[in-house]
């Protein structure tokens, strides 16, 4: 029971502290709403855990023995976070006339999982710390997965509906222009601690 209490509480802590999921989530229901954000959300939600496991069950141990691997995984997920940053800041929201710009969809978010460093670091902290060497690895990686999907589902909702909040005060297509450019650099700021 104590174990499930202390990697329940990880996972919460993980998946509501600010990152670029919870950052794109905002971004997306300010600009799209939270119906069409929800595929994002899934997205994330699965992906992640899907990862999770992964890491935990061994294909994934390659890309931790092998250093340029590792560093190769870096700078893409640090070039695709500059992309996103600049599909953020670029975004014209639901305005009038035709949207620039869609959400990211179930496979899109689920495979950004692999490129988000904040990502990596969950998923390494919680197998180091809660799984035990020579005890039931499967079993322990696999309730782990389980517990962050509904963590990774009510946190992202808690941020999109931060994001609909704002969609109220960002009326205005300068304002929602300052909005995007704002979230796209907290984005860009998520890279600092990766490229340390």
């Amino acid at each position: 029971m104590e174990w499930l209490l202390a990697v329940t509480g990880f996972a919460i802590t993980m998946s509501i502290t600010p990152g670029p999921n919870n950052i794109m989530v905002t971004a997306s229901a300010a600009n799209f709403g939270v119906a069409r954000t929800i595929a994002h959300i899934m997205g994330v939600s699965i992906g992640f855990p899907v990862m999770l496991v992964a890491l935990g069950l061994g294909p994934g141990q390659i890309l931790v023995a092998y250093p340029e691997f590792h560093l190769g995984l870096k700078i893409a997920g640090a070039a695709y976070l500059v992309y996103l940053a600049w599909k953020i800041a670029t975004a014209s929201g639901t305005g009038e006339g035709e949207t620039k710009g869609r959400p990211l969809t179930f496979l899109q978010a689920a495979l950004f999982q692999w490129l988000n460093p904040k990502a990596w670091v969950i998923a390494l902290g919680a197998l180091t710390a809660y799984t035990t060497v020579g005890g039931e690895v499967v079993r322990e990686t696999m309730t782990i997965a389980a517990i962050f999907v509904p963590s990774c589902v009510l946190s992202l909702l808690l941020w999109a509906a931060g994001g609909v909040a704002l969609r109220q005060m960002l009326q205005s297509p300068r304002a929602l222009r300052i909005f995007n450019v704002v979230m796209a650099l907290l984005l860009l700021a998520t890279l600092v601690p990766m490229l340390m």
